[in-house]
């Protein structure tokens, strides 16, 4: 992507996890690009199209502002770490401006450790995906056979910068590590052992989001075509069954009718460039 940074949309947003979302909302901003390429990504329009919208970040501190201003509960960045540099000199304009509602880091886990610390300070929830405990399915759906070490090494980072998770009265996260792992139709084995390591590592010191949202879209019937199907009940019941048999209570599950395209917002450049 280059060092410009781009941005898809900056909003406020009802879907993450209830203590992202609150209420109110995170107040969103998506940016263009990412570092995986993931065969199943739902935000493809701007993760491997590279829709979006430029801006300086001087522009990115105002959107901030601006959000915080329409009641977020916080500035939620997703994707960002192909510009972690630029958005670090946006926090740190935004936060000399009055910014004061918690930055949440929402990303697929596949980080620059370095980059992590440059961020230190800036931060306060984590957000990242553990998607693959498994080298040689990481780089079948993801284009990266070292993501289980990398994602190992972030997570770490994240974890001894932020602590333990903490939560205010209304039960919004204010700071910690939430980690999400989407469970992928056919891998109950890899979804287990996902959660195996990240509990003999952390325990309930980080919170867990298990997520049932898989939804197949035309660009995974030609390149794996075994994903081409939703996740069953079962599949994810079982899953679900061996957090709770490893101790996992810190968490979320989702229930219900989540694997839809609903869930995806419009990129359509909603929210970017009004602050200039």
């Amino acid at each position: 992507m280059g060092q410009i940074l781009r941005v898809a949309r900056a909003a406020l947003h009802q879907w993450e996890e209830p203590c992202i979302s609150g209420t109110s909302g995170s107040g969103a901003i998506f940016f263009s690009g990412c570092v995986l390429r993931c065969v199943f990504c739902q935000n493809r329009q701007i993760s491997a199209e590279g829709y979006g919208k430029t801006v300086t970040p001087g522009d990115l501190a105002g959107m901030m502002l601006r959000l915080q201003k329409e009641g977020a509960h916080n500035i939620d960045l997703v994707t960002p770490t192909q510009f972690a540099e630029g958005i670090r000199s946006a926090l740190i304009m935004a936060k000399e401006a009055g910014l004061m509602i918690p930055v949440v880091y929402n990303c697929g886990g596949y980080e620059d450790v370095c980059a992590l610390r440059r961020l230190k300070g800036l931060i306060d929830v984590w957000l990242p995906d553990f998607k693959y405990i498994s080298g040689e399915i990481s780089q079948r759906y993801s284009s990266k056979a070292d993501y289980p070490e990398k994602a190992k090494a972030a997570l770490s980072e994240m974890v001894r910068q932020a602590g333990r998770c903490a939560y205010d009265e209304n039960g919004l996260m204010v700071s910690g590590v939430l980690v999400r792992h989407l469970v992928l139709p056919g891998h109950t084995k890899e979804a287990k052992a996902v959660l195996q390591y990240l509990f003999q590592e952390y325990g309930n010191r980080i919170a867990y989001s298990i997520l049932n949202q898989y939804t197949p879209l035309p660009y995974v019937k030609e390149h794996a075509p075994e994903l081409n199907r939703r996740l069953t009940k079962r599949e994810y019941e079982r899953v679900i069954n061996y957090a709770m048999e490893l101790g996992i209570t810190n968490g979320y599950v989702q229930e219900g009718d989540s694997a839809r395209e609903g869930f995806i917002p419009a990129f359509d450049g909603t929210g970017v460039g009004q602050e200039t």
